[in-house]
């Protein structure tokens, strides 16, 4: 999957969500799905970021993308309800739901791990997602083909000294996924997650921070795994552990 090479049609007529669309990974990831043809609804909660994607996607000459202005923090049920039916009413299904939105929190000693902190971390990290999830499901549902992708993390797989929130949410996260990917085991909508690695991000600054961004591989460069997962080269794949690196 490292080296998968996707044709330039591989998600021609699909729609597909990204959250954290407006920067990094998720930035990419959306410009990319773009360019091989999607329909990209763009989610995140800065509207300036949010249309310089926008944008970049149609003065590219790829199919005009939606913006979704939402911060997770505050979001409930009910606003993740509305948008399900928004995307039915403007698109009839949602063929791909990239999970790339994340806070990072404070890294530190266990024992200094402040729990209002670790409450958010996990509300935005966690319980946004299983929101999100349960709301688009039905609608993921009705796509002969649709993919769901958690972004995880090494130290959601093995836990690491001073990762703390991060790490626990990254765990949860990777539970998450096995849970749902079992239910849907066998149907036409498949969970897998996501392992980007070490990348040249503003996230990766902040937890390595004497770190050289020139050592580090570029978000387009992590590119293929997120393809093959959204397209339908991946459709026997389900309830699986992916690196991008």
């Amino acid at each position: 999957m490292l080296d998968y090479q996707a044709p330039k049609n591989l998600l021609t007529d699909k729609t597909i969500l990204i959250t954290g669309a407006g920067a990094g990974i998720g930035r990419t990831a959306a410009l990319t799905y773009a360019k091989h043809g999607a329909t990209v609804i763009l989610l995140g909660k800065t509207v300036a970021k949010l249309e310089a994607v926008y944008d970049e996607i149609v003065n590219a000459g790829y199919p005009t993308p939606a913006i979704v202005p939402l911060d997770l923090k505050g979001a409930t049920e009910q606003h993740y309800r509305d948008m399900s039916d928004t995307i039915e009413q403007q698109f009839g299904s949602l063929d791909g739901l990239l999970h790339n939105a994340s806070l990072l929190g404070a890294l530190g000693p266990f024992e200094h791990l402040d729990i209002n902190s670790l409450s958010e971390l996990l509300h935005v990290n966690v319980i946004a997602e299983a929101a999100m999830t349960k709301a688009l499901l039905p609608l993921m549902r009705k796509s002969a083909h649709a993919s769901i992708v958690f972004t995880s993390s090494s130290v959601g797989r093995k836990g690491r000294a001073y990762w703390g929130a991060y790490a626990i949410s990254k765990f949860a996260t990777e539970g998450m996924m096995q849970v749902i990917a079992d239910e849907c085991d066998g149907s036409q909508v498949r969970v897998n997650s996501i392992n980007p690695g070490a990348t040249r991000t503003s996230m990766r600054a902040s937890a390595y921070p004497a770190e050289d961004p020139q050592s580090l591989k570029t978000p387009v460069q992590i590119m293929p795994t997120y393809l093959y997962l959204m397209g339908n080269d991946s459709i026997n794949h389900n309830g699986e552990e992916f690196n991008a690196q």
